[in-house]
């Protein structure tokens, strides 16, 4: 492009802009709130602060206001950069500069045909164009007050980085080579998002230093600032268990979980449900996983005769602007993406499911704008949850309010009722007269094998109550009585099969050899026979019990050294005294469960506690990172 026909063009955009006639906005208190709190953070010292507003809250208008008071300390910085991520929220930005401060110059630096110069009062850029050396070049930081961050939640990333350490030099740059800017003032970072925080662990700290204003959606409809919302959850048949997750991100791999959720089934599913509870809803927005869930949905729409079409982010611009116009002149009423932010709405459908709290969130959010001028009284909010086979740390209508997918089916609730749905369960938790009575008892397995347990011999106390002799449990429902070397009795559970229920054998295993003889060949003195054709005579009965005088005595010497052994400690000295101290009783179940599998058996448990257990913290850290406060922001 010729410089004249780029100064030019530059003038006709600034005439654009800047000729159209002011029209006085009133902002709304909250509002003017969040530019007071920003105000005050940066008369304080803090030049790098974030401000989370849900969707339709007006992100744009508090940005463009928030620079009319923002000044410097260097005379020659009067300029601003605001950085989005579409050519649609760089004209959005621009018409709303020139709308509220018609004196301003104001560019765009984006793509091909929009070429700023870098000198106007206001420059609303695309990252992916400023990513582009020669084009960020442009943009003098000692000549600017403040650079404005539109979904700031995306300001952490390394391409970011790169950009916005020219402006702060305590932002790192991800290049180790990178020289930081030496520069003669502090220039104000300000970001904004509808979802301030990393759902995929990346520190927001390393660009902002604190978060100076909040507000929740929900919230929001209470104030009457969003429209009112009506919730309807679908129970699905979708097996999420087999659905990889993104180490990174903690969501979802779309690949994978489009092969559970894009199915015929899922998908009749989702367009019937639109039938029967949003057919009569003007503007649909459906939410789907990739492009080929949103091509095979948008079809299947089609063919229950419903005119449905679609766009995301590869649709061509040109015909990007004319399926929107068309859509919200009501031409068509529903439109499918993989994510878009389109006015307007009065139907979200959520055909995709998300283990974050502000992905789901921000496409719910597509459709709280307030829109008296078209009717528009609610948004219907459909989304489809599993109960039967639901995964840990999905979000879904009713997680929003801390309930349970499995506890209820919402069928047309609002923010309020399920809130109050909410506190009657927390009501009836924390209320103790009312716990029912237990229709069934949960016995605790004692399998370590080096617990001292000698009153029920590790055993669950159910078992006690049937015997009274010294049964030993060893886990997993294999219960063993050793017959004083004369042989032992094993019980143990028996799965299904699909000759036979679930059961217990038994089986009685005598000595076949003299322990001496058996232990110089190497080899076990039994072998097993059913239960039933041996059983110990006489007086020998006696010490089977859990009573026997024997039980109470000092462990042997061999009894000592054999459990030493295994446990891995000490006799010298009397190191250990728990295990010094140990009865011939306690040693026998012991020994008796090391020889039955009950130490493998306890370890292999523990392994899948440990397992368990981190992946629980895992995922609580992964739920932390989504929480939006307002403070200071941790460096990560």
């Amino acid at each position: 492009m010729p410089p004249w026909f780029r100064t030019i063009f530059r003038r006709i955009v600034e005439r654009r802009f800047s000729t159209e006639a002011a029209r006085p906005i009133t902002l709304r208190p909250y509002q003017e709130q969040c530019l007071q709190a920003c105000e005050d953070a940066l008369k304080a010292g803090s030049t790098r602060i974030g401000v989370s507003l849900p969707t339709g809250a007006g992100k744009t208008v508090v940005f463009v206001s928030l620079l009319s008071r923002i000044s410097s300390s260097s005379p020659d910085a009067s300029r601003s950069l605001i950085i989005v991520n579409s050519i649609e929220l760089a004209r959005q930005s621009a018409e709303q500069v020139a709308r509220l401060f018609p004196s301003w110059s104001v560019q765009i630096e984006q793509g091909v045909k929009h070429q700023a110069s870098g000198t106007a009062d206001v420059t609303i850029a695309t990252y992916q164009t400023l990513l582009q050396p020669e084009r960020f070049a442009k943009f003098d930081p000692t000549r600017l007050k403040a650079v404005i961050i539109d979904e700031a939640h995306h300001a952490a990333a390394p391409s970011y980085l790169k950009l916005l350490s020219h402006f702060d030099p305590d932002i790192r740059n991800p290049d180790p080579e990178f020289k930081p800017p030496v520069l003669p003032h502090k220039i104000a970072i300000v970001g904004f998002s509808a979802t301030l925080s990393r759902h995929d662990g990346i520190a927001l700290g390393s660009v902002f230093e604190r978060i100076v204003y909040h507000r929740d959606f929900l919230s929001m409809i209470k104030e009457q600032w969003l429209c009112g919302v009506r919730f309807t959850t679908v129970q699905a048949n979708i097996d999420l268990k087999g659905v990889t997750v993104s180490s990174r991100s903690g969501d979802f791999n779309a690949t994978s979980l489009a092969h559970v959720v894009n199915t015929d089934t899922v998908n009749h599913l989702v367009v019937q449900t639109w039938l029967d509870r949003a057919a009569n809803r003007r503007s649909t927005l459906v939410f789907c996983v990739n492009i080929a869930h949103v091509r095979n949905l948008t079809q299947v729409f089609r063919g229950f005769g419903i005119d449905a079409r679609y766009v995301y982010s590869k649709t061509p611009v040109a015909e990007r602007k004319a399926l929107i116009a068309s859509f919200k002149a009501g031409q068509f009423s529903t439109i499918l993406t993989e994510g878009a932010d389109i006015p307007n709405i009065d139907c979200v459908v959520v055909a995709r499911p998300t283990r974050s709290r502000n992905i789901f969130a921000q496409m719910i959010g597509r459709g709280m704008r307030l829109s008296p001028d078209t009717g528009k009284e609610d948004c219907r909010i459909i989304d489809f949850v599993d109960s039967a086979n639901r995964v840990a740390g999905v979000v879904s209508t009713p997680t929003l309010f801390g309930l349970d997918p499995g506890d209820l089916q919402i069928e047309d609730e609002t923010p309020e009722s399920l809130e109050e749905k909410s506190a009657a369960q927390i009501a009836s938790h924390s209320d103790v007269d009312d716990i029912p009575d237990p229709t069934s008892v949960t016995y605790t397995d004692y399998e370590d094998p080096f617990a001292f347990v000698s009153k029920f011999s590790g055993l669950s106390p159910h078992i006690s109550k049937l015997s009274t002799y010294a049964w030993v449990g060893c886990g997993d429902d294999v219960y063993v009585l050793d017959c004083l070397g004369k042989g032992f009795i094993r019980v143990e559970r028996v799965d299904a099969t699909d000759e036979h229920a679930a059961h217990f054998s038994a089986h009685f295993t005598p000595a076949a050899l003299d322990r001496i003889t058996a232990a110089s060949l190497k080899i076990s003195p039994f072998h097993a026979e059913p239960a039933h054709s041996q059983v110990v005579f006489g007086p020998m009965a006696i010490g089977l019990s859990r009573s026997a005088r024997w039980r109470k005595a000092p462990a042997t010497p061999q009894q000592l050294q054999f459990v030493a052994k295994r446990w891995n400690k000490t006799l010298e000295d009397g190191e250990d005294r728990q295990l010094t101290n140990l009865t011939k009783g306690e040693a026998a179940n012991i020994i008796t469960r090391l020889k039955h599998g009950a130490k493998g058996r306890h370890n292999k448990k523990a392994k899948q506690a440990s397992t368990a257990a981190k992946a629980a913290e895992k995922e609580r850290v992964r739920r932390a990172r989504e929480d939006v406060r307002v403070g200071p922001l941790p460096l990560p």
